[in-house]
């Protein structure tokens, strides 16, 4: 993992950051008219482990979509995949009480201030399944003259969830022994925090992702175990809630007329988060901003881990978006 540190960097709401760092990793060679970028971004609790084989990532690792011959070719493109500002695996974020609040717009901004210190002059597309969908979907209209593709995956461009997430988050955090307003221990928090990531582990569809390389249910249930427990050992609380504020005032649907990107929805039919009726919702707007967009819902048991656990689904489709002209 390599590191860029911006210093002073305004915020949208106008707080500086003295120094904002961005972790990330890159496979791949940019070719020499900068123009062969992809960034691949990541999700809600995760970062670019998402690219490694067996991950255990709320998304599904997206290891069979991205490598030497794969979807997203890193003999063809340079992949840059960014932890985000505000996330904990090596970028600037909280670490306890006092953070500024963020947008999508701080953390799509600082990404731009890393592609240009990298040399990348355009890139060639930008995807991510879920919280990297609402990343996706905010480069398209930030820097609508840099980007030239998306595809968000298991996303959409705005937060369903709705104003009042935080809060929510931020109330089963002070539930938890050791959270300490803010101030937490963590040693105390790992058991609820654990628990908190078995709910939404089993809310994103966890059960039917494992179910066929682990059909005991009682070896499942502790595979599951397993997989929150580790994520609560290295994600930080703060983040969920930092992040959470950023995903609940997200929404692009008013600036559609500034996409000039092309759009490909990745969206699965069992999942609970963001179901197949978000691109329904959507379309009219789409169309109606000229925008040029397609849908290839994914037609998986697996709910919100479809995009990277059952990626046979959408690879091609995904390799001939990216292979299309513009």
């Amino acid at each position: 993992m390599q590191s860029h540190t911006v210093r002073d960097f305004r915020l949208a709401s106008g707080a500086v950051l003295p120094e904002a760092t961005t972790a990330y990793r890159t496979l791949g060679t940019l070719n020499a008219e900068g123009t062969n970028a992809v960034l691949v971004l990541h999700g809600y609790t995760t970062g670019p482990q998402m690219l490694d084989a067996g991950a255990s990532v709320a998304e599904g690792s997206w290891s069979e979509l991205v490598g030497p011959g794969k979807a997203v070719d890193v003999d063809r493109y340079f992949i840059v995949a960014p932890n985000m500002l505000g996330s904990c695996y090596g970028s600037t974020g909280p670490t306890g009480a006092g953070f500024p609040r963020i947008t999508l717009e701080d953390i799509v901004g600082l990404q731009k201030r890393l592609l240009d210190v990298l040399g990348v002059k355009r890139v060639h597309a930008a995807i991510g399944p879920s919280f990297g969908g609402y990343q996706a979907w905010q480069w398209a209209v930030q820097f609508p003259d840099f980007v030239e593709r998306i595809a968000p995956a298991v996303s959409a461009p705005f937060n369903p969830g709705g104003v009042g997430a935080a809060a929510t988050v931020r109330a089963q955090l002070a539930a938890m022994p050791g959270w300490h307003d803010g101030r937490y221990d963590r040693a105390e928090m790992l058991p609820g925090l654990t628990a908190m990531r078995v709910a939404t582990l089993s809310r994103y569809g966890v059960d039917a992702e494992l179910a066929p390389r682990i059909p005991d249910a009682a070896a499942r249930n502790a595979e599951i175990q397993r997989m929150a427990a580790e994520w609560a050992q290295g994600f930080e609380p703060g983040s969920l809630v930092t992040l959470m504020e950023a995903a609940e005032v997200f929404d692009i649907r008013p600036q559609f007329q500034r996409i000039k990107a092309r759009v490909l929805i990745a969206n699965s039919r069992t999942d609970a988060v963001f179901p197949p009726a978000v691109a329904d919702q959507i379309a009219p707007r789409l169309d109606a901003a000229r925008v040029r967009w397609q849908a290839h819902p994914l037609d998986s048991e697996k709910g919100h881990f479809a995009s990277g656990a059952d990626a046979h689904l959408w690879a091609d489709a995904l390799r001939n978006f990216l292979e299309s002209r513009c």
